[in-house]
């Protein structure tokens, strides 16, 4: 049967666009290779493609796609300007870097976190090609450090979907295969505080595939209990406990469990494709961006932000928005809050609250004035 289009069930509008992106090509690790003075052989050949799949593993899959974007980038400058990217010229990666920020002609302005996300990107693959690219060299350094000082501003934070919001949302939703797999990453995300990479990335059991981000276990009954996701998380392993909600109609575990019932899921991936018209479950497991196009269209449908332009409320909101949502609708201690999102410090955790009382710590009246 004919796999579905990746798209939302349903749709108020037809400007919002919901193709796959073309994700291009993955670059290999090449720097992982025989010594030279080596003879191949079959084995030796498999150990090294086996080398390659573990240093890749090393950073996460949309880093790896990052990183091979930019260095493909800095090699067509490099080509357009007449030199080299090998061996590393950090005279050169400094001119990069002023031309990233100030482009001449029509070229758009690269922001400050881009130029040190391609930097990072650039030092990655000369390391994997045996060479050191020293960021502290003043070529680098003080161009990199102007840049910040002119150009650098505060992050765009997402709009945080509340409470009334994830309400809404799921309303959107029908009753078919698809509509509940998406009623159930949207309950599970948001109660889980989940980034769209670990949603997409859990297994039913532990070990059931070999690019598992983690796993569920479900957990007592309708009248107490939850589930417990271990996740294999961007700051290591880490449990999530979701409780069960107040009723069904929103409760993210009971979501989870309609969903695996009907599309009887037992083993692999959690949340996978349906076919077109929403009927079976298939195999292939579901992509991370299908979790950022599920939140804009039910944005769009429940008429979330509708004081603005369609353009500007697709912008505000991303899968971020259900963590952010999250941290600032969740009314208990702030420490149980860094915990349930895998925070290493108070600090990042206040970044996600959109809703805090700033200023119930009053230090003006605590030192007397």
């Amino acid at each position: 049967m004919t796999s579905e289009d990746e798209k939302p069930t349903s749709s108020t509008t037809g400007a919002f666009s919901i193709a796959q992106d073309d994700e291009g090509d993955q670059e290999q690790s090449d720097g992982i290779a025989l010594p030279a003075h080596v003879a191949g052989s079959g084995t030796l050949d498999r150990l090294v493609d086996t080398a390659r799949d573990y240093a890749k593993a090393s950073t996460a899959e949309n880093t790896n796609k990052a990183y091979a974007a930019d260095w493909k980038h800095f090699g067509r400058w490099c080509r357009i300007k007449g030199t080299d990217p090998l061996p590393p010229s950090p005279e050169m990666i400094g001119l990069y870097l002023a031309d990233l920020a100030a482009p001449v002609g029509k070229a758009s302005t690269t922001t400050v976190t881009t130029i040190e996300r391609r930097l990072s990107g650039l030092a990655w693959h000369y390391q994997q090609r045996g060479f050191s690219l020293d960021r502290k060299n003043r070529h680098i350094a003080t161009v990199l450090a102007g840049i910040k000082r002119k150009h650098a501003r505060p992050p765009v934070q997402k709009e945080a979907i509340l409470r009334d919001d994830i309400l809404a949302m799921v309303a959107t939703l029908g009753f078919d295969l698809r509509d509940l797999r998406d009623r159930a990453i949207l309950l599970l995300g948001y109660a889980g505080g989940l980034r769209r990479s670990e949603i997409v990335g859990l297994d039913v059991h532990k070990d059931d595939t070999p690019d598992s981000g983690g796993w569920i276990e479900i957990m007592g009954d309708k009248n107490g209990g939850g589930a417990l996701l271990t996740l294999n998380a961007k700051t290591g392993w880490r449990e999530v406990e979701i409780g069960r909600g107040s009723s069904d109609q929103t409760c993210p575990v009971h979501a989870l469990e309609q969903w695996l019932h009907f599309a009887r899921i037992e083993f692999g991936p959690l949340f996978v494709r349906t076919s077109r018209d929403g009927t079976k479950a298939l195999e292939a497991r579901l992509s991370d961006k299908h979790v950022a196009r599920l939140i804009k269209q039910t944005v769009l449908d429940a008429g979330i932000r509708s004081d603005l332009p369609e353009k500007e409320r697709l912008a505000l909101f991303s899968g971020h928005s259900l963590r952010a949502g999250l941290a600032s609708s969740a009314e208990v201690d702030e420490r149980y809050v860094q915990k349930h999102l895998g925070h290493a410090s108070a600090e990042m955790t206040r970044r996600y609250q959109r809703r805090r009382d700033r200023f119930r710590v009053n230090l003006t009246k605590a030192a007397g004035l």
